[in-house]
């Protein structure tokens, strides 16, 4: 009976931790293009199986409040299934979406790019992702490098992308 109450009161303990627990990745990219040329690639999800070797699928378009079916593969992970919502659609700014593991609080993951003009005519591309619930305090350190690894190489799959588009444009 005292290994019952001992295990219950770990579980308890581990399930209020885990609902405030959060961890974030941040990742960011300078690409020689304007707001409007990153959007473009950026927000065209049916695209992303093309280019993309870490959201290797994406089915939906850009609209706040609406879901999309996207599949990440990180490198040295398999590959996962996710229908995140998109909570921000701001067009040329951020894209943000919310996906969720089986039920909300169990793993959280608030996900977004931001579009941020620099001074000197590139704009800075940040990636980044918010992670909170119970399996991700429990299981965070095991996918935190490889997904780290996976928004980089998005990153500069991006870049090289919308800088090409860029280049061909202007010859």
């Amino acid at each position: 009976m005292k290994l019952i109450i001992i295990a219950m009161i770990i579980l308890c303990v581990s399930y209020v931790a885990g609902i405030f627990y959060t961890q974030s990745i941040e990742t960011n990219i300078n690409i020689k293009a304007s707001k409007a040329e990153i959007w473009a690639l950026l927000a065209d999800f049916n695209s992303y199986e093309t280019w993309n070797p870490f959201i290797v699928s994406a089915k939906g378009s850009a609209k706040k409040g609406d879901s999309i079916e996207i599949i990440i593969k990180p490198p040295h992970s398999k590959s996962t299934a996710f229908r995140p919502k998109l909570l921000v659609v701001d067009e040329n700014r951020e894209i943000r979406w919310l996906g969720t593991f089986l039920l909300p609080g169990l793993f959280d993951g608030e996900h977004y790019f931001k579009i941020i003009p620099n001074s000197d005519g590139t704009v800075n591309l940040i990636q980044g992702e918010f992670f909170r619930g119970v399996l991700a305090y429990l299981f965070m350190s095991s996918i935190l490098e490889d997904t780290r690894a996976g928004f980089i190489l998005m990153n500069e799959a991006l870049k090289i992308g919308v800088e090409r588009r860029v280049l061909i444009k202007e010859e």
